[in-house]
Formats: C-alpha cells, sequence, structure tokens
C-alpha cells in the first residue's frame, strides 16, 4: 500500500469544491487515513515548496497556499500515487483530460485546486509533514476486499 498526500488548495476551499474532490478519490477506492481542515503557516509551506525555492514562482506559490484554509488528505492504497494523479488530471487545466479533478473544475495554473504527491517517496514524506503518526488511521473498509486484489 502507498501513501500520498493531498492538499484541497485555497481555490477549491472558496469555491466550495472540498466535497467533490475528496469524493473523485474515494470513488477510485482510496482510503483517507488521515484528514484535517488547517491554515498553513508561512514555515510549513515553504519546508513544502523548498524544491521550488529560487524560482520565479516560489513567493507567490507561497503566498497563494496560505491565503486560506486548506484540506489536507492522507490516502491510502495500490499505486497511491499514480491513482491520484491521473484523478487530479496534468498541472496546465487546459492540458488535463475531461473526468479529471483539474480538466473538470479548473482553468488556470495559478488556480489548479489540489496538490498531489508526484513520487512513492515525495508521498511518505508528505504524509509525515502534514501528520503525526497519531493522526494517522490503520483501517480496513468492509468494501476493501472488493477493491484491493
Amino acid at each position: 500500500m502507498e501513501r500520498t498526500l493531498i492538499i484541497i488548495k485555497p481555490d477549491a476551499v472558496q469555491r466550495g469544491l472540498c466535497g467533490d474532490i475528496l469524493g473523485r478519490f474515494e470513488r477510485r477506492g482510496l482510503r483517507i487515513i488521515g484528514m484535517k481542515f488547517m491554515q498553513i503557516s508561512k514555515d510549513l509551506a515553504e519546508r513544502h515548496y523548498a524544491v521550488h525555492e529560487g524560482k520565479p514562482f516560489h513567493a507567490g506559490l507561497i503566498e497563494y497556499i496560505i491565503s486560506s484554509p486548506v484540506a489536507v488528505i492522507a490516502l491510502e492504497g495500490t499505486d497511491a500515487v499514480a491513482a491520484a494523479r491521473v484523478t487530479i488530471g496534468a498541472t496546465n487545466p487546459s492540458a488535463a483530460a475531461a473526468g479529471t479533478i483539474r480538466g473538470d473544475l479548473a482553468l488556470e495554473v495559478g488556480f489548479n485546486l489540489v496538490h498531489g504527491s508526484d513520487s512513492v517517496e515525495n508521498g511518505r514524506e508528505e504524509v509525515n509533514r502534514f501528520f503525526a503518526a497519531e493522526e494517522l488511521q490503520h483501517w480496513t473498509r468492509a468494501i476493501d476486499r472488493w477493491i484491493f486484489e
């Protein structure tokens, strides 16, 4: 089982899309193991987006992610990182396929609604950055036997 971090970003929260976005991951079969509604601090945002430090969009990205509360979700499942990224769609919403979150609900790269971990290693690191071990639930859904082989 892989883990991935999803952040429902400020634009999605402000537009009232949290339920729709979360539902897409659940319908896909991914299991929620942690979830919270929070205001990301500037320090946490800078650690999370450190990979983009020095790029021209870095400062704007930090200001954007701390501008409003976000929903942070830890998901688990078979190939969770790839499954979540396909569900999210391409970074540029105009290139995202219909049926994806970004393809159906977004128009701008700067307001692309959701973050998803981009690798298995980053999924582990990001989940640990946003959740303490005791905040994660280890459980089995009744339907898991119909989803996971």
